[in-house]
């Protein structure tokens, strides 16, 4: 199902195959995300649920045995239910199913709510345990963004440019999708901006960074100052991709609750880097936001 959003001038869209908000154009008609090309990357905004990128040897152990689960987890192959609506929001709802105990044996619900905002839009995830006994999840955004937004503009034109300076390290992907250890260009060292090249993702896959100081970045052509603002405070990680070796037009500022497997985890749920586990009953909420510059 197609869901329009609108308010004022400002315009979105969501699909309720994954949940997506797969559009959002400003009052001047400009689109702000990617719009998928399976030459390049046919995603545009998927949830990453119940975990974040992959798993060593595609399983993880629970205290209800063994998660076989596909990178990112499976929300963002399921259809999603709307719950609740208005002009410029939408709250939809995905629920545990046979197919999904199979993977992930868990009881839960997960509401997303996509709302447009007076200069751009929000996202908060609601994630609830509705068994009897601790559930783990991890939980991420993937939102890609169109870069460049105009016509007459490259890649390159554009940086990432954090609230404040950084001196994080990169942590690196190692083979299959694991982690360990950092990469050897680092790339925030006392610096607030990564200057864009498509040769970065090309060589390092994904920038992954833990505990920045900055609560959002912008990505931003610092010559006419055009761009998005994203908030990612609530969340302890941050994802930045695209697509190695295909040049694509976009760039993927993704929030995250937890990452992929470390080559040295434990193998246990509980023990990932920033895994939650929620009391039956509990819920978790964590919002991230976009706004025009």
């Amino acid at each position: 199902m197609h869901i329009e959003l609108r308010k004022g001038a400002l315009r979105g869209a969501v699909e309720t195959m994954g949940g997506e908000l797969v559009s959002f154009q400003d009052s001047a008609g400009t689109e702000y995300l990617w719009q998928g090309d399976p030459a390049i990357w046919s995603g545009r905004d998927p949830i990453l649920f119940p975990i974040v990128g992959a798993l060593k040897d595609g399983t993880v152990e629970t205290d209800r045995g063994t998660c076989r689960l596909a990178r990112h987890g499976f929300a963002r192959r399921m259809e999603f239910t709307p719950v609740q609506q208005g002009e410029d929001f939408v709250t939809l709802q995905l629920r545990d199913t046979p197919e999904t105990l199979e993977q992930y044996p868990y009881p839960f619900q997960l509401r997303v709510t996509h709302r447009l905002t007076d200069s751009g839009f929000a996202t908060a995830y609601e994630v609830t345990n509705t068994g009897d006994g601790p559930m783990p999840f991890c939980i991420g955004g993937h939102t890609a963004y169109r870069c460049p937004l105009y016509p007459g503009e490259r890649f390159e034109d554009y940086s990432l440019v954090f609230d404040e300076k950084e001196d994080a390290p990169s942590i690196a992907v190692r083979s299959g999708g694991l982690l360990g250890g950092t990469l050897d260009e680092p790339y925030l060292r006392g610096t607030d901006r990564i200057a864009l090249r498509h040769e970065i993702f090309d060589r390092a896959d994904t920038l992954i960074f833990d505990g920045l100081r900055s609560k959002a970045v912008r990505l931003v052509n610092e010559k006419t100052g055009r761009g998005v603002r994203v908030d990612f405070g609530q969340f302890p990680m941050l994802g930045i991709w695209t697509m190695p070796d295909k040049n694509g037009s976009y760039l993927c500022i993704e929030p995250w609750q937890g990452c992929g497997a470390y080559e040295d985890e434990t193998g246990r749920f509980e023990d990932k880097p920033h895994a939650v586990v929620l009391a039956p009953g509990q819920t978790k909420r964590l919002e991230f936001s976009a706004q025009v510059l």
